[in-house]
């Protein structure tokens, strides 16, 4: 899938080892490894939404948004990027459809 990020320094922190390290310790190595994991899926259907990355809907004030495990409780939050938002008829996200993500954070929003 094609990856883009909310802000430039999101950017470049993930896109750096080092920096990744330093802002994230012991979170970095799962970062990278999900990271991958979306890099290399053809359509956000191929993320697993079964454990460890768990690709999961958010609701509420984060309707829209999707995220995946890191180390608990922090998520890698991000949201379908395609533009039009592929729709299916009842009106969901079509996930084989979703090739393009914008990365918005990383957080714990519990």
């Amino acid at each position: 899938m094609d990856i883009e990020f909310a802000s430039s320094k999101l950017q470049k922190v993930l896109g750096d080892e080092k920096k990744l390290q330093q802002n994230y310790g012991d979170r970095a190595k799962p970062i990278k490894l999900r990271l991958v994991l979306l890099i290399q899926a053809e359509c956000l259907a191929d993320v697993p939404h079964t454990p460890p990355p768990r690709r999961h809907m958010l609701s509420e004030d984060r309707k829209g948004q999707f995220a995946v495990d890191l180390k608990h409780p922090w998520r890698l939050v991000f949201e379908p990027a395609n533009d039009p938002l592929p729709l299916m008829d009842d009106g969901s996200i079509d996930l084989t459809r979703v090739t393009k993500l914008r990365i918005i954070e990383i957080t714990d929003y519990h």
